[in-house]
């Protein structure tokens, strides 16, 4: 059963309020809290902005001895809340009540409100005693401002050989922070809080690293996998922790990257792989709430069966479990793909798969829209050229064509809303100057398709290869096909698979569609990293990997419509302290894209001046750019993911 919780609105963005009572530091002050009301009833509460059944999501509140609930809106008298019947908060003088609980942060104007109507025998007690430190506050007069839940989690794990690393940067001095520092808790597989601490964050710019390696012989820790929880302090301009994470191991058997995941927890995700025969795949389900997840309460199915087969085990607060996927759906096997039935327990799941050979790699799911309907406009503004129509060629999902002679790339697109009874769609391959040499048309998907396109197959033939070039890279385009179909909703989705076709590694990632680089406007599109629409310029974020690894690098210049002729890309080389060591310029062709490796952009000179944890940013003010890295261990093993802008 779904959490009756609000999470995240597209109109509004992201609620502070499950944040709030739901941080790690409030839910023991919670359990306090209950306890007293539980000993001083019988207990009127008063809940002026509907929060009560928010809290009872996350906390037991059936020990409490409510003589009934008051409210301040004329429009909810009457209705049940917490099983009772709402009354007006002026019948709260004949309640009989010895304790007056004010279901609300900053309380103090609240009470004032009331003051004159409260039972003189009674106490009044409010959501303030679960307050957090006012010294992780930024904004302390108004605790559910949003910048004082920049919060997320990583999953974290550290033995048996397998390490994991998250790396951002200090992005928020640019809004205006001062300050900002890092309070971070790690919890075991059980949910239990087995460290925490608290360091300052570096200069302007300067990279936050956190190794699970460093940390394990910090706090003198056995191994451990589940979830590492991070607070930046001090937030301003973005309430988002958005980071990298490697996962590496003792030999080069494990190697793979992902991003952040996502802070606010869904009703559904999408886009989970079925394994080959001979891998396994396993859902990592990290419980991002104070409360046990119910057995029953998660599940999975095949993309477009209502099949739906659930986990029947509790998850405990705050603990990670491994799912294999086999352990419910033993008969299916990839291209099909799996819809995550989460009921917002947690936020957006990270999924391992784990090769016959023994090699594994990490990736993520995506969160499956529920408020998105299609748009009958969509295929009479998009013209499907960038010289046709309202918005050109419109939603673009653009992913590389890796060098064909050393990388396999395949393309899977992968439903991402409800809305989505069909997708029709087709996918184009451009060389690095932005020149067509290949097409697939998909047709008009069913929801329950799984269809996956080898892109390198697809242009295999030897004339296609040469119109490629060079070493055989380029880049994809998923884009809508209304010639076979016109239900669109904007959110497309696919996952795009890379194998190395000498070595036997494998990476994935997965992400959406955006409209890129034109001057109108077509609801958020294109998406800025903040503020309103349209955003047209590029700040990507480039880690890189550590000695002996190589970084590689491919960035696309999507055009959605006429855009500049070529891009102005400026890379420039960060030190950890956020000194700018060197930079370069590119310009990548309208269209088209550009493949590189950090140890031949960069010279050794500027990579010793950089030092460990570098990392590049990607600047361009004329246009936005879409981003991919990883890392290289020589010719045995790599990673790749989308990058992340700020």
């Amino acid at each position: 059963m779904s959490l009756r919780i609000e999470t995240f609105s597209n109109v509004t963005g992201g609620s502070s309020f499950f944040k709030a009572v739901g941080h790690p530091l409030a839910a023991p002050k919670a359990a306090i809290l209950i306890a007293r009301l539980a000993s001083f009833g019988p207990v009127a509460v008063y809940d002026p902005l509907g929060l009560l059944a928010g809290l009872a999501e996350f906390y037991d509140l059936s020990s409490v001895p409510v003589c009934g609930i008051y409210v301040q809106d004329v429009e909810q008298v009457g209705k049940e809340v917490f099983g009772h019947a709402a009354r007006p908060v002026t019948d709260l003088p004949s309640s009989g009540a010895r304790t007056v609980f004010i279901v609300a942060f900053d309380s103090q104007r609240l009470e004032g409100h009331i003051a004159h109507l409260i039972p003189k025998q009674a106490g009044v007690v409010s959501l303030d005693a679960m307050r957090v430190p006012e010294d992780m506050l930024n904004d302390p007069g108004h605790y559910l401002s949003k910048f004082n839940w920049a919060t997320n989690f990583a999953w974290f794990r550290d033995g048996d050989g397998h390490h994991t690393r998250v790396v951002s940067a200090n992005y928020w001095p640019r809004y205006g922070a001062k300050g900002t520092r890092l309070w971070a808790c790690l919890f075991d597989g059980e949910g239990r809080p087995i460290a925490d601490w608290t360091e300052p964050m570096p200069p302007t710019d300067g990279t936050v690293v956190i190794d699970s390696r460093q940390v394990r012989e910090r706090f003198g820790l056995s191994p451990f996998c589940g979830s590492l929880f991070l607070h930046v302090i001090g937030a301003a301009g973005h309430d988002v922790v958005k980071y990298a994470l490697d996962t590496y191991g003792d030999d080069d058997t494990a190697l793979s990257c992902t991003h952040d995941a996502n802070a606010w927890p869904a009703d559904l995700y999408a886009g989970l792989p079925a394994p080959r025969e001979g891998e396994r795949v396993s859902l990592w389900i990290q419980n991002s709430h104070p409360t046990p997840i119910p057995a029953g309460a998660v599940g999975l199915n095949l993309m477009g069966s209502p099949d739906i087969r659930v986990l029947d085990r509790s998850v405990p607060a705050f603990a990670t479990i491994e799912l294999d996927v086999a352990s419910l759906f033993p008969e299916a096997r990839w291209p099909q793909q799996f819809e995550v039935q989460a009921g917002k327990h947690f936020v957006r799941p990270r999924y391992e798969i784990v090769a016959a050979d023994g090699r594994r790699r990490l990736a993520h799911a995506n969160v499956e829209r529920t408020d998105l309907k299609p748009d009958p406009r969509l295929p009479l503004l998009t013209g499907g050229a960038v010289d046709k129509g309202v918005v050109g060629k419109g939603h673009i999902l653009p992913a590389p064509l890796l060098p064909m002679g050393r990388w396999r790339t395949i393309l899977l697109p992968t439903p991402m809303s409800t809305a989505q009874t069909e997708l029709p769609v087709k996918a184009a391959v451009y060389d690095r100057n932005g020149a067509a040499v290949a097409e697939h048309r998909f047709g008009n998907l069913k929801r329950s398709d799984s269809v996956a396109l080898d892109v390198t197959g697809l242009v295999a033939d030897k004339t296609v290869a040469e119109k490629i070039g060079g070493d055989g890279w380029g880049h994809v385009e998923l884009v809508y096909d209304f010639d076979v179909g016109t239900i669109a909703d904007g959110w497309l989705h696919a996952l795009v698979r890379y194998e190395d076709v000498k070595s036997g590694h494998v990476a994935e990632t997965s992400f959406g569609s955006h409209m890129f680089n034109m001057a109108m406007v077509y609801r958020d599109e294109p998406q800025s990293y903040h503020g309103r629409p349209p955003g047209l310029s590029t700040r990507l974020f480039l880690r890189l990997g550590t000695d002996p690894w190589d970084t590689l690098c491919h960035l696309v210049y999507p055009a959605s419509t006429r855009w500049h002729a070529t891009s102005d890309t400026t890379l420039v080389l960060m030190r950890r302290d956020g000194v700018e060591v060197a930079r370069k310029r590119l310009a990548i062709p309208c269209g088209g894209s550009r493949f590189w490796r950090y140890h031949e952009m960069f010279a050794e000179a500027e990579r010793m001046a950089a030092g460990d944890h570098a990392y590049v940013l990607i600047r361009d003010t004329t246009c936005r750019l879409f981003g991919y890295h990883g890392c290289l261990a020589g010719d045995s093993a790599f990673s790749l993911d989308h990058m992340f802008g700020f």
